[in-house]
C-alpha cells in the first residue's frame, strides 16, 4: 500500500491534473468554445435527434449499436458511484471550492470527451463479424504508429476494469444494502455477480440493451430525487452557490479561509472527482462509443459532450447543492476535524444523511437502491471496455478466447469486491485509472488536427 500511494500521489498530482485540464482548453480554444457557441447544435444533436424519424434510437445497419445504446452504454460506466459518493468526499475534503473546480474540469473535459470519441470514430475497423472495434487502441496505434503504447493502454484499461469498474462498485454496492437493508455483503456479491453475469456473457450487444433501459430511468429517478430535495429547501440554494463561488478562490492555506481549505486542496478534489465521474481523458468511452453506427466522427463526438455534461454539470452538481442546503455538512466544523486529524462522514455516508435530512428515514433507502443501481450499470459498462482491451492484447486469433476468459474472471471478481477491503481497492483502482489517461492525453494533444478538422466539417 505505501507504493501504491506513493504511486497515485504521483499520478494524481498537480502536473497530472494540470494535463487533463490543459488538452481540454487546447481543445475548448482549437474549436473556439464549442461547448458554449454550439449549445443548440450539440444538443440537438443528442436529445433532439431521439424525436426525429430514423434518429439515434436504432441502429442503422443491424450490426452497430445505435446511437442512443452507445451514450447510453458509456454513461452506465460514468453514472455510478462518483455522482453519490465522489461529490460528497469532494465536498468533506476539498470544501465547496471543490464543486467549482469540478464544473471548470467537466465544462474543458466537454471537448476533451469530444476529441476523444471523434477520433475513436475516425481510427475505428470492422471486426470478423462485421461490428466496429475501437478506442484508444486504434488512434495511438494507426494514427500515432506506437502499437507498443496503445497495448500498454489496452493492458492498464484490463487491469482498471478490475478495479474501478468492478470491485470499488460492488464494495460500495455491498455496503449500502448492508446498512439499509441488512444483507450480507457475500450475499450481495453472489447476486451481484449472477445478475452481471447474465448479462455480460451475451456481449456488447445485450449489454447496451440492457444499459438503454436502465441508465436512463436510474438517472431520471435519481435527479428527480436530488430535485425534491431541493425543492425543500429552495431559499438555501442561493447561499449554496455563493459559498461555492466563495470559496473557490480562496487564497489563503488551510488554516485561512471562511471555511479553512484553501484554493489548492479544492482544486485538486474538485479536477480529481470531476475526472473520476465523467471520465473525459481517461478514454475508457470511446471502446463503446466506436461500436456505434456513426456516420461520421463529430457525430459521436456530439454524444460524449452530452454524456459529461449530463453526469458531473447536471447529475454532480444536483448531489453537492443538495449537501450544502441539507444542513448537515458544516464547511468550518469540517475543516477544523480534518486539521485535527478526526474522522469525518464522507461519500455515501453524507449524501444519505443530506438526502435523509429533507425525505426523512425514506432517504437513506433512496440513496441506497440509487447507489445499487449505478453500481450495477457501472460494472455492465466497464466490463465492456476491460473484454476490449483484453481482445486487443491477444491479437486476433486469440481474441474471442481471451475475451471469455476475460468475463470470467471479471464475474469472480464481484464476489471479491463484496467483501475485500475498500481502501486498498480504491488505491490500487486509482493507480490504474491514471495510467491508463498518460498515453491517451499524449494521443490527444498529438491528434488535436485531426479531430479540430472532424469538427470543422460537421459544424
Amino acid at each position: 500500500m505505501p507504493f501504491v500511494e506513493a504511486i497515485n500521489r504521483l499520478i494524481w498530482g498537480p502536473a497530472a491534473l494540470g494535463a487533463f485540464m490543459a488538452v481540454g482548453l487546447l481543445y475548448s480554444v482549437r474549436s473556439r468554445w464549442f461547448q458554449v457557441r454550439g449549445w443548440r447544435l450539440w444538443l440537438a444533436g443528442t436529445l433532439g435527434s431521439l424525436f426525429r424519424r430514423g434518429g439515434a434510437r436504432k441502429s442503422r445497419d443491424g450490426v452497430s449499436l445505435s446511437q442512443l445504446q452507445a451514450m447510453s452504454a458509456a454513461l452506465a460506466a460514468t453514472a455510478g458511484t462518483g455522482n453519490i459518493a465522489g461529490v460528497a468526499s469532494a465536498l468533506a475534503l476539498g470544501g465547496p471550492g471543490a464543486i467549482f473546480w469540478m464544473w471548470v474540469s467537466a465544462f474543458l473535459g466537454m471537448m476533451t470527451g469530444f476529441a476523444e470519441n471523434a477520433l475513436g470514430i475516425l481510427y475505428r475497423r470492422r471486426g470478423a463479424g462485421g461490428q466496429w472495434e475501437g478506442g484508444p487502441m486504434g488512434y495511438i496505434e494507426r494514427g500515432l504508429g506506437l502499437k507498443p503504447l496503445a497495448r500498454l493502454y489496452a493492458l492498464f484499461c484490463v487491469l482498471a476494469s478490475f478495479g474501478i469498474g468492478n470491485m470499488t462498485q460492488v464494495n460500495s454496492l455491498a455496503a449500502a444494502l448492508s446498512d439499509s437493508f441488512a444483507v450480507p455483503p457475500a450475499a450481495s456479491g453472489l447476486v451481484t455477480a449472477a445478475l452481471a453475469g447474465l448479462v455480460i456473457l451475451g456481449g456488447l450487444r445485450r449489454v447496451a440493451s440492457v444499459t438503454e433501459l436502465l441508465v436512463p430511468l436510474m438517472v431520471v429517478v435519481y435527479s428527480g430525487g436530488m430535485l425534491a430535495c431541493l425543492f425543500l429547501r429552495a431559499g438555501a440554494i442561493p447561499d449554496a452557490f455563493a459559498l461555492i463561488l466563495r470559496e473557490a478562490f480562496t487564497l489563503r492555506g488551510a488554516a485561512g479561509g471562511a471555511a479553512g481549505y484553501g484554493i489548492l486542496q479544492a482544486m485538486r478534489m474538485g479536477v480529481s472527482r470531476g475526472v473520476f465521474s465523467n471520465e473525459a481523458g481517461l478514454g475508457s468511452s470511446v471502446i463503446v462509443h466506436s461500436a456505434s453506427d456513426a456516420k461520421t466522427p463529430a457525430e459521436q463526438g456530439l454524444w460524449s459532450m452530452f454524456e459529461v455534461f449530463a453526469d458531473t454539470l447536471v447529475m454532480c452538481t444536483l448531489t453537492a447543492l443538495v449537501i450544502l442546503t441539507s444542513g448537515v455538512y458544516d464547511p468550518e466544523a469540517y475543516a477544523a476535524a480534518l486539521r485535527a486529524g478526526r474522522p469525518v462522514a464522507e461519500g455515501a455516508a453524507l449524501t444519505a444523511r443530506a438526502v435523509s435530512a429533507s425525505l426523512g428515514p425514506a432517504g437513506g433507502v433512496f440513496v441506497s437502491a440509487s447507489l445499487t443501481l449505478f453500481a450495477f450499470a457501472t460494472l455492465l459498462g466497464w466490463s465492456c471496455y476491460g473484454e476490449r482491451g483484453a481482445a486487443y492484447l491477444a491479437g486476433e486469433q486469440m481474441g474471442a478466447r481471451a475475451v471469455t476468459v476475460y468475463r470470467v474472471c471479471f464475474i469472480a471478481a464481484v464476489v471479491v469486491g463484496a467483501v475485500s477491503g475498500l481502501r486498498s481497492v480504491w488505491a490500487v483502482s486509482d493507480m490504474f485509472n491514471g495510467l491508463m489517461a498518460a498515453p491517451n492525453l499524449l494521443a490527444l494533444a498529438l491528434l488535436n488536427g485531426k479531430a479540430v478538422k472532424a469538427l470543422r466539417e460537421y459544424a
